[in-house]
């Protein structure tokens, strides 16, 4: 058996935090398994290209938290993605700046 655990995390302002503890229940005797872990930030650099494309500092990191959850929600049901994409967007709001 083969089994692997991703825990990715990005992080928005100096207050956010995040933790990754992986928890994997083995019933095997031969089984490989695999963790991995990453925690980024919103890049200046990201901000300010999106930023000299016309979009406002709260728009620019709005667009890129959804490309961070859109793997994510391609795989939920439609009504879902939408929903989780709403409140992505109404929790962005007021957030940056």
């Amino acid at each position: 058996a083969k089994s692997k655990v991703v825990c990715d995390a990005l992080i928005l302002d100096e207050d956010s935090r995040t933790d990754t503890y992986p928890y994997i229940s083995i019933d095997e005797n031969n089984v490989d398994i695999g963790h991995e872990a990453t925690v980024s930030k919103i890049g200046e650099e990201q901000l300010f290209y999106l930023m000299s494309r016309g979009l406002s500092e709260a728009e620019a990191a709005a667009m890129i938290v959804s490309g961070f959850v859109e793997p994510i929600t391609k795989e939920l049901p439609l009504e879902y993605a939408v929903e989780m994409n709403r409140l992505i967007q109404l929790q962005m709001e007021g957030s940056v700046g």
